[in-house]
């Protein structure tokens, strides 16, 4: 009879081993499923564009298979509305059962998306948005950050401005999260390098087609300085009517690197000429994966690789290394997330890693760039650089 017992209990055993094995076999056989919650219109679409094109060339590489599996990219627009964004993230979790989930640009969007990923054990690879929060008492064990915390750009910026440039600085950005995280970065080294902020304004968000009464107060502050964070369309207005008001005869443009980044510079023309930025790249960069990926963007895309598509290209590189270290195996999260935590590679922007306090990129370096003619063409030229960026990670609990 006990022996009865024993047969029946390891048939059980072996049952239960076989249907385990049977669902990762399921597993292994369907796609790799990999939800994109990005621009694709609005005042961002650009930077969703760039994104998905850097992603798209790494998977090109690949033939879209890793580890056996096939690669799915699922795209939906968020619009850069925190509730279309949360409503498309929702719909990639529970409909659409994807395995990583990439995104988004807008620092609202992930602030209003973040408890449904964590509360969900959603693996997210964030690739773009740097709400500082994320980094620090937002952190979650389920979100990485490929892209950068806006801390990094800006906290470096306010010391080298200050020693380099002038000590009187005059700030402006747009009103939502993001840019009041890059100005307060930039403020703190700034101010205790012993320069004075002469004024400060947050514009409207994610429309403002006129910046001339903000340009007036900075004309009438007279500062030395003018300090900026805008991306996209708004980057172009904002540097045009800059030059427009004849403010860089007086005050010395500098930034936020996404100011001047590749896919604003052609439509700013001559009016970006100068222009100081802080940024984790530039397609000028001297290493061997930067001269493969830039010339290869190039062929396929028909134009110049930006700091936004090298965002895509690492989250790419980070989802493929986690992939080949599991043998594509997805269902076992916890393994899945150890390996991203491990993942290490050469990037466009130099070697890429991440921070295992936070799961935040350490940029290689803030390069410190000054727009030129390079080429006959405008480019971000490197003029200096800080090693090594950290975000301090100020209230995040995750294992170091």
């Amino acid at each position: 009879m006990d022996l009865t017992r024993r047969r029946f209990l390891a048939g059980g055993v072996a049952v239960a081993v076989g249907a385990v094995g049977a669902r990762r076999a399921r597993g292994q056989a369907r796609p790799v499923k990999i939800g994109l919650v990005l621009p694709y219109s609005n005042v961002y679409a650009v930077l969703g564009e760039s994104i998905t094109e850097g992603m798209q060339l790494v998977f090109d590489r690949e033939g879209w298979t890793v580890a056996g599996r096939k690669i799915e990219l699922i795209r939906e627009d968020d619009e850069v509305n925190p509730q279309v964004g949360l409503r498309k993230t929702k719909k990639l979790i529970e409909s659409d059962h994807v395995d990583f989930l990439v995104g988004p640009v807008s620092s609202g969007v992930l602030a209003a998306i973040r408890d449904t990923v964590h509360q969900a054990r959603q693996i997210l690879l964030v690739a773009n948005a740097g709400n500082d929060e994320m980094s620090r008492e937002r952190c979650s064990r389920y979100i990485f950050r490929t892209s950068f915390s806006n801390w990094q750009p800006n906290s470096p910026m306010g010391s080298w401005v200050a020693a380099h440039v002038g000590k009187e600085a005059y700030l402006i950005a747009p009103k939502y999260s993001a840019g009041f995280d890059m100005m307060k970065a930039f403020k703190e080294t700034f101010t205790a390098a012993g320069g004075r902020v002469v004024g400060e304004d947050y514009t409207p968000f994610p429309v403002n087609e006129d910046f001339a009464p903000f340009l007036t107060k900075i004309r009438q502050a007279a500062p030395k300085v003018v300090y900026a964070f805008y991306s996209g369309s708004q980057a172009v207005r904002f540097v045009k009517q800059y030059d427009e008001f004849g403010l860089k005869a007086t005050a010395r443009l500098c930034g936020a690197g996404f100011l001047t980044e590749t896919d604003v510079l052609p439509a700013q023309g001559k009016s970006a000429l100068g222009i100081v930025t802080g940024h984790f790249y530039s397609t000028l960069l001297d290493n061997p994966t930067n001269k493969r990926f830039v010339p290869e963007f190039r062929e396929k895309f028909k134009k110049t690789p930006d700091g936004f598509a090298v965002q895509g290209y690492d989250t790419a590189q980070a989802i493929l290394f986690a992939l080949k270290a599991t043998g594509g195996d997805t269902q076992d999260k916890d393994r899945v997330i150890e390996a991203l935590r491990r993942a290490e590679f050469d990037s466009p922007r130099g070697r890429f890693r991440f921070d295992p306090r936070t799961q935040n990129v350490i940029q290689p370096f803030i390069y410190v760039r000054e727009v030129k003619e390079v080429g006959g063409e405008l480019a971000n030229a490197v003029i200096d650089r800080v090693a090594n960026v950290r975000d301090p990670g100020t209230g995040c609990t995750l294992p170091g």
